[in-house]
């Protein structure tokens, strides 16, 4: 998505972060399978994990979940903030061709096919989201 905000030279306009529900992973790089196979598209995975918190929600207009359960997790948070949440939306929400509560697969326990996969999902999920955070900004 960040490379897709900045070719779209909207970088100055939109801010990206990324967070997981849990903590199990906080402070480490994102899995070295999933590095490699961005860094054959192009793309860097150098940032750090770090656990979402209820603050997050006052930071952004929209947050986005990969999966039903970071969703129910996301919106069970919510309850929790002062305040009216931003909207949280599924990823694939955003691709017009995925079907209706469409989750991002986790590749972990999968091989070298199933990161591609979820590559190829990310990739059209975002260009689906930069086109409505463009149609917002």
């Amino acid at each position: 998505m960040e490379k897709l905000v900045a070719d779209a030279g909207l970088g100055d306009r939109i801010t990206l972060d990324s967070a997981g529900t849990g903590n199990w992973h906080v402070g480490e790089l994102p899995d070295e399978r999933s590095r490699e196979h961005a860094a054959r598209r192009g793309y860097q995975l150098t940032h750090r994990a770090r656990q979402f918190v209820s603050s997050d929600f006052a930071r952004f207009d929209l947050v986005v979940a990969m999966d039903r359960s970071n969703l129910g997790h996301l919106q069970r948070l919510a309850t929790s903030f002062r305040g009216d949440p931003p909207p949280i939306r599924l990823l694939r929400s955003f691709d017009r061709e995925a079907p209706k509560f469409a989750e991002v697969p986790d590749p972990y326990a999968g091989g070298r096919a199933d990161f591609e996969q979820v590559l190829d999902i990310c990739e059209r999920a975002c260009r689906g989201l930069l086109a409505y955070a463009r149609d917002r900004s």
